[in-house]
């Protein structure tokens, strides 16, 4: 059986991490780059990066911090954040990147995931998506989760996938940063038509959300979450060690 990931993500701005609560109220935290090195070394299985305000400042990822953080740490790394081109796929990916995240660049310009899986293949290629449910509908919104594009979110997932993404991160507006479990309907809506991972993003606050997660939805690839792991509220060594004794497949070699 294919193992399950547990991802911890981390939001950078300025320079640091920061975490909110419905992508409002941010905060900083720390150190992206000492963050990544204690996450590596307690067992997480890969790390995002999202330069938080780097597509609604209109600018370039950040790229110094990426290469630190892609020198010391030894496990898949994937990096989002104002990519709207084949050329920041290409300054990413020669920092260290192992896979890039794109979300409001493929909105604008659809075709960056055909072209960018042709190039890089698409399993470099990360659909991210904020979806937020309104009026009984789960919509697909951009900056910083206040903007609703008035695009579908499962139609525009499906699209993404037809056109190469070879997998997706799946955040719940409604979920993130709340701590009252993951976004159940909305991720078993996106399993029930994906042939690529999807990644659970949005909501964690326990332990028992993420063995809900898995066995509720046992095609989820994987679970990633922020603010728990950050403050300390769980480490990723002790969440493994309950989920393969829950039966749920896990790497444990750390």
């Amino acid at each position: 059986m294919i193992t399950k990931r547990i991802i911890p993500c981390l939001d950078v701005r300025n320079g640091t991490v920061v975490k909110g609560v419905n992508f409002d109220g941010l905060r900083d935290i720390a150190s992206p780059v000492d963050l990544a090195c204690l996450y590596n070394d307690s067992g997480a299985d890969e790390l995002v990066f999202y330069d938080i305000a780097a597509s609604v400042e209109g600018r370039r990822i950040f790229t110094d911090i990426l290469a630190e953080a892609a020198s010391k740490v030894f496990i898949p790394l994937t990096v989002g954040g104002g990519i709207s081109s084949l050329a920041d796929f290409e300054r990413v990916l020669s920092c260290g990147a192992d896979k890039v995240s794109v979300n409001t660049g493929a909105i604008r310009d659809p075709m960056l995931i055909p072209e960018a899986a042709r190039i890089f293949g698409s399993q470099c290629v990360v659909l991210s998506v904020d979806v937020k449910l309104v009026d009984g509908r789960w919509f697909i919104h951009t900056g910083a989760g206040k903007i609703n594009t008035g695009l579908d979110g499962l139609d525009w997932i499906k699209k993404c996938l037809e056109l190469g993404a070879g997998e997706v991160v799946v955040n719940s507006i409604d979920a993130d940063g709340a701590k009252s479990g993951f976004d159940l309907p909305l991720l078993k809506a996106v399993c029930g038509f994906s042939s690529v991972p999807v990644i659970a993003s949005g909501g964690a606050g326990s332990m028992e959300h993420f063995v809900e997660l898995f066995r509720e939805i046992p095609d989820i690839s994987a679970g990633l979450a922020a603010s728990v792991f950050h403050y300390g509220e769980m480490t990723i060594a002790d969440l493994k060690r309950r989920l393969a004794a829950e039966g749920i497949p896990m790497r444990l070699d750390f």
